[in-house]
Formats: C-alpha cells, sequence, structure tokens
C-alpha cells in the first residue's frame, strides 16, 4: 500500500464517521418523534436494535433540555 492509497482510504473513512454521526442525529431524532406519536417503547427497540435503556436515554434527552429551561 503506498501513501496515496492510504491517504484515499483514511478520507472514505472519515467521510464514513461525518455520514454515520448525521445519521445517528437522525435516527434519535425519529426515535424521539415516534414516541411524541404514540410508538411503543418495544416497537422502537424491535425497529432499531436499541435496547429499552438506550431509548430511554435518547427519548429523556429532549425531556432533560426542557427541564432545565
Amino acid at each position: 500500500m503506498d501513501k496515496r492509497s492510504l491517504e484515499h482510504l483514511a478520507s472514505r473513512f472519515r467521510e464514513s464517521e461525518t455520514r454515520t454521526e448525521i445519521l445517528r442525529q437522525e435516527l434519535a431524532e425519529a426515535i424521539r418523534q415516534a414516541k411524541t406519536d404514540g410508538v411503543l417503547q418495544k416497537d422502537i427497540c424491535e425497529v432499531t436494535g436499541y435496547t429499552r435503556q438506550q431509548v430511554r436515554r435518547i427519548t429523556n434527552v429532549e425531556e432533560d433540555a426542557s427541564a432545565e429551561s
């Protein structure tokens, strides 16, 4: 592997990390909206593969921010 190939691969990896972060934020917002819309927590867990604790952590972020205001 030469330096140019390694740079290209590293660049693709950084781009992938950026896209992953954006998608993670979009999914978290969708989870919060689903909860607001009345989707059951167990259904959110089933669809996302997240645990109930992870879903609670995501949905409580919005509630915590509201309480601080």
